[in-house]
């Protein structure tokens, strides 16, 4: 979880972190993510609006209309996964930046 959390605040300067539903979110104009706190076997990100965070993402799981999830086993997983966190944290920064 903390490899995961790194990974995200290092992505994009303008990633911040904050405690939201008794676990650890993080933000830039909006909610990106979440970790799921009720996952024990892994660690899993609730990314709240995945569906619609412009790119492809084919590491994002799920099929709902809104959410997506990212799912890590283990560390090195994180490691092989870091490239398409940090794709969709960058996506997300820039979608939600304001224009000038």
């Amino acid at each position: 979880m903390l490899r995961v959390r790194e990974v995200i605040l290092n992505a994009d300067r303008r990633m911040e972190e904050c405690i939201k539903w008794k676990t650890p979110t993080f933000t830039f104009n909006g909610n990106l993510a979440s970790f799921n706190p009720r996952s024990k076997a892994h660690v899993s990100l609730l990314l709240h609006t995945g569906a619609h965070i412009p790119g492809k993402h084919p590491k994002l799981e799920g099929g709902a209309d809104t959410a997506r999830y990212m799912k890590f086993v283990s560390v090195k997983d994180v490691q092989t996964q870091k490239a398409d966190l940090e794709a969709v944290v960058r996506a997300w920064c820039a979608w939600k930046t304001p224009p000038s």
